[in-house]
């Protein structure tokens, strides 16, 4: 079987036509080449809000206060591992499951901002990332912020008529609304948060004299939906 190369891995980035496929395919292929236990891509807007249900571990890999890692990809939005901040066999007594045995993340950028990034775990057992694993995932991460913010941009290609009464954000909301996109979802394609995709659906409703998801998409398309006896 042919080793994967960084050069393929690239390539496979620059050929994805879906995050999807970013997330699973690529990943997959990406997690290989790094010889990791668990591997995955993330964004900020996807992490669980912390209240007092939040399980404790969930907390504490959460927590700048706790998790240096975590701490140093937000402070610099570089990719680290934990021997980068820590003495070997520190991070093990920090996160002391098997599996998260040595860690190593990257940045997901976007306009200057941290939105997202990588993550690769090996298990214990099997020997740390090096320096010449970052440098690796320093290159990709340039490449998967570059594909993500192409892909997110791409325009909808869905048709929606009637969109004089909305303005520009609007009318691409109320297309991925079409294309059955729920708030999260839309909130990510766009670059902005669930709340923003919220207020903006109230603000199109109101404009349009509609009250639910549906009847805004058959208004701005031209269908005509039964009334209710």
């Amino acid at each position: 079987m042919m080793e994967t190369s960084l050069q393929s891995l690239f390539q496979a980035i620059a050929q994805a036509q879906a995050e999807s496929e970013l997330r699973q395919s690529v990943m997959a292929q990406v997690g290989k080449y790094f010889a990791a236990t668990r591997w995955g891509l993330s964004f900020l807007d996807e992490f669980p809000s912390i209240d007092a249900k939040t399980p404790g571990f969930v907390r504490l890999a959460l927590s700048l206060d706790y998790n240096p890692v975590l701490r140093y990809l937000v402070e610099r939005h570089a990719p680290v591992h934990e021997e980068v901040i820590l003495s070997p066999g520190v991070w093990q007594t920090i996160c002391p499951r098997a599996d998260h045995g040595h860690v190593m993340i990257g940045p997901i950028i976007h306009d200057g901002q941290l939105v997202g990034g990588i993550a690769f775990t090996r298990h214990r057992d099997i020997s740390a990332f090096d320096t010449q694993n970052l440098a690796d995932l320093s290159a990709l991460c340039l490449h998967l912020s570059t594909r993500l913010a192409a892909l997110r941009s791409q325009p909808v290609t869905l048709p929606i008529l009637n969109c004089d009464r909305l303005t520009p954000r609007e009318a691409q909301i109320a297309e991925l609304v079409a294309q059955g996109l729920t708030n999260t979802e839309i909130g990510a394609a766009l670059w902005i948060s669930e709340n923003t995709v919220k207020q903006a659906l109230k603000r199109i409703f109101r404009r349009l004299d509609v009250s639910s998801r549906t009847e805004m998409v058959a208004q701005m398309s031209g269908i005509k939906l039964p009334r209710s006896s």
